[in-house]
């Protein structure tokens, strides 16, 4: 396995990455996009293990520091502004290694809602990993709270015993239970321009495949499964061209030893079969 710092350059500002050469150098290789505040290692060390267990099953790897995060220069920006960011990645991660013809970008969270917004654009990219994609919006997250919150807590012994003891701000929780359903009834009037409505827009351009993976104990999760469950405009991402996996027991970034060699492998097997 070799690994290889190098540096490239986006907007006249200059980029770290980590480039992973795959064993067996399969012809499509995954570009690792941060999202959040994090930088190329990601949380727990799991971007580093992720890359080093691709490489093991023959695949190569890239992942990069995006504008001003980490060793990155530059000021930071959006999640659903760093395509510059994503195209140059994948231009330098082609370079390094032109035995590759294909790429996949794994994203987690905002990084997956990036990539869904980029992809559609990049004829290089044709395939998706998807984790806990953010599409937050007050209509879906009142939504959310009042089905996976709220009413968990009326289903819970403990609840009612802090109530009888008089230990439930009975007021304050009826008033947030409520302005969460008021959030729920909105409608949700998405400018074309909005984050949303551009992931929404990516997903129905890209001809590639995409595999969701899902997070059974995270309300970003549920947020993204609710919301593109009850929309007829998302159903592409549900048809039998794409794969979606729901590790019902993992958190938001899938921190323990099991649910990352679970996502490893289902990374894996998507990449091998594209």
């Amino acid at each position: 396995m070799t690994e290889q710092a190098l540096t490239f350059t986006v907007n006249n500002k200059e980029l770290l990455a980590i480039s992973h050469l795959g064993l067996k150098q399969n012809n499509t290789g995954v570009l690792i996009v941060v999202g959040g505040p994090q930088y190329r290692v990601g949380s727990h060390r799991q971007f580093v293990q992720l890359s080093r267990t691709l490489a093991t099953q023959g695949i190569s790897s890239f992942r990069f520091d995006c504008t001003g995060m980490g060793d990155s220069y530059g000021d930071k920006k959006g999640f659903d502004h760093i395509g510059d960011d994503i195209k140059a990645a994948t231009d330098a991660f082609l370079k390094m290694q032109p035995h590759l013809q294909k790429v996949v970008i794994w994203g987690l969270c905002d990084a997956a809602s990036a990539a869904l917004i980029y992809a559609y654009q990049d004829e290089r990219i044709n395939g998706l990993v998807l984790l806990n994609p953010w599409l937050r919006s007050e209509q879906a997250m009142g939504k959310t709270m009042v089905k996976h919150y709220y009413l968990q807590r009326l289903l819970s012994k403990g609840f009612w015993k802090k109530l009888c003891r008089g230990k439930v701000n009975v007021a304050a929780s009826a008033r947030d239970a409520k302005g969460f359903v008021k959030d729920s009834l909105i409608a949700d009037e998405q400018s074309i321009n909005s984050y949303q409505a551009r992931m929404l827009s990516g997903l129905q351009s890209f001809d590639g495949k995409v595999c969701l993976i899902l997070s059974g104990e995270d309300l970003t999760a549920r947020e993204f499964d609710q919301q593109t469950k009850a929309s007829k405009t998302w159903q592409k991402l549900r048809n039998d061209h794409n794969e979606i996996h729901r590790l019902a027991h993992a958190d938001h970034t899938f921190s323990s030893v099991e649910f990352k060699k679970q996502v490893a492998t289902i990374t894996a097997e998507f990449v091998k079969h594209l």
